[in-house]
């Protein structure tokens, strides 16, 4: 902004001063010329008309100009201000105010400083713009979007450009991810194609195999479809799986019972492993072939399914009376029949087993740690048990231990289980044909019932002995002579001794018969611990 000093405005004056004074001066001067040459005075008076008019149409025509330049000074503020306020408009931002105290050529230059710097700035806006439009295009293209709402022939704001930055960050993101969601999905789609030999057959599963990623539209509708594709894919592999799977087990079953050879098994063992559409169809035709040698080998199969079926029973603790049940096990008419209804006995025992195979397992248990308990309690009773060189009494005292812990434990979780099966089932759980506590019992009074017979024929040993004792008297137990030691005091010991026991032999045969008899007193036993059985029978 220039400002005139009051320096410069006395310099204007001394120029139009110096100026009125040169004209005078020309105006002397051609008075002077004109008086010298002898012009008269009419044509001086004309000639210096001339030069007034001269000078008053230079006059003119120089305000004339600086009028006009006024003018387009003025107009071109005018226009400055127009255009200014329309940028304003535009860009959004407040109008411009007018700066007091310049002069037209500052006002106007300031004006068009600030209209070039407003055009820069609408013109940097509207490149963004139209790059940010290019590139929301092409998302939009590949993203099945719908464009972001902005006018492209208006000036956008800063904010309108912030978010509209924002919008394609998140457009990008979002690209990102679907393709990261096609190339997961396209590569669990093919292995599922692959593993099923499943052959594209509509144009989008063809476009999904063999059209190039980049080509591939990431529409929501698109990565939708894939999700769905790929869902029906690993349901048909997994109904394909669970087929050839019970196929699998079926060929086992049947393997089993015809008593197939390992070779022939081994020429089988890849289709024993893969699920695929080919596979399938091998395993159906490998089942139709051994059902075929099934029929033809009626009898024999019937045994081996008869063998499968006893095992079974076994595991599931049937009572003779269960086992009867199944009449079909007893006939000798073998037909085909008769081979479905040992095929579905089969199924029912395996259901069975397997609804209940805790329940049947922990009863498998018991019978092991009943066997256990039977054992060392024989042993407890077994004299040569304390001739221990390698630790067995401890480790035998640590496995009672663990019984006596363990097995009321598990008569108890057993109990739960059955009582549990019991009320759900609506029917009696049965080991042998008997409840379980029942079972448990006639156990207990079984093995009290042995050592009760055992007690009494050791007592009776033991009366029938004192009894001999009493009519014959105590045996003697020779003692080993001992070479190289028969001094002759020794042996008048012995003999002293033996003649001893003689006269003693003599002196009770006759209060035997007289019935006075006078019995040795026993020694008494030092006191031991109850016995395993009896402790675990008051646990119980």
């Amino acid at each position: 902004m220039e400002i005139i000093v009051p320096n410069e405005r006395k310099e204007s004056e001394v120029l139009a001063a110096e100026s009125v004074s040169c004209l005078s001066k020309t105006l002397c001067h051609l008075k002077d010329i004109w008086e010298e040459i002898g012009i008269p005075e009419d044509q001086r008076l004309q000639r210096t008309n001339v030069v007034k008019n001269h000078i008053k149409g230079l006059r003119d025509m120089m305000i004339k100009e600086e009028e006009s330049l006024r003018n387009r000074i003025m107009s071109s503020i005018q226009d400055s201000k127009n255009q200014l306020e329309e940028l304003c408009l535009d860009l959004q931002i407040p109008i411009h105010q007018d700066e007091v105290g310049l002069t037209m050529l500052q006002q106007e230059n300031s004006l068009r400083t600030q209209v070039d710097g407003l055009l820069t700035e609408k013109t940097s806006r509207m490149q963004q713009l139209k790059a940010l439009r290019e590139q929301d295009q092409e998302l939009c293209d590949i993203l099945c979007s719908i464009p972001f709402c902005i006018s492209p022939d208006s000036v956008p704001s800063k904010d309108q450009l912030n978010s509209f930055e924002q919008h394609i960050a998140n457009q990008n993101a979002e690209k990102a991810n679907r393709y990261a969601q096609l190339m997961g999905l396209k590569k669990q789609i093919i292995l599922c194609m692959k593993d099923l030999d499943y052959i594209p057959e509509t144009s989008f599963e063809k476009d999904v195999v063999c059209k190039q990623e980049d080509l591939f539209c990431l529409s929501r509708d698109n990565i939708t479809s894939l999700k769905l594709l790929l869902c029906k894919l690993e349901k048909d592999k997994a109904e394909n799986e669970a087929a050839c799977e019970a196929l699998r087990d079926k060929i086992q079953q049947l393997w089993d019972r015809l008593q197939v050879s390992q070779e022939e098994r081994e020429v089988f063992k890849e289709h024993m492993v893969m699920c695929k559409k080919s596979n399938l169809k091998a395993l159906q035709a490998g089942i139709d072939r051994l059902e075929e040698r099934k029929r033809n080998n009626i009898c024999h199969v019937t045994d081996a399914m008869r063998s499968e079926i006893a095992v079974f029973w076994e595991k599931c603790f049937f009572s003779t009376e269960q086992r009867q049940e199944f009449s079909p096990y007893f006939s000798q008419d073998f037909t085909e029949e008769l081979l479905s209804l040992h095929d579905a006995e089969i199924q029912r025992l395996r259901q069975h087993y397997e609804n209940h195979k805790e329940i049947f397992d922990g009863v498998h248990q018991w019978k092991e740690n009943w066997r256990l308990f039977l054992e060392l309690d024989k042993k407890a009773t077994d004299p040569s048990r304390f001739k221990n060189r390698g630790g067995n009494l401890l480790k035998e005292e640590k496995q009672r231990a663990e019984l006596r812990k363990n097995l009321p434990k598990l008569k108890k979780k057993l109990k739960g289980q059955i009582d549990a099966f019991e009320s759900e089932q609506g029917s009696e759980f049965l080991v042998n044909g008997q409840k379980f506590l029942q079972y448990v019992a006639e156990q207990w009074q079984v093995h009290q019932s042995e050592k009760d017979r055992k007690k009494l024929e050791r007592h009776l040993k033991k009366s029938k002995q004192t009894e001999e004792e009493t009519l014959y008297g105590t045996p003697q137990t020779p003692k080993r002579r001992l070479l190289g030691n028969n001094t002759p005091n020794k042996s008048k010991w012995m003999n002293a001794s033996s003649s001893v026991s003689v006269a003693t032999s003599n002196s009770t045969t006759p209060s035997v018969y007289s019935g006075n008899v006078c019995r040795s007193p026993v020694p008494r036993s030092p006191r031991r611990q109850p016995p395993l059985h009896i402790v675990l029978h008051l646990h119980f």
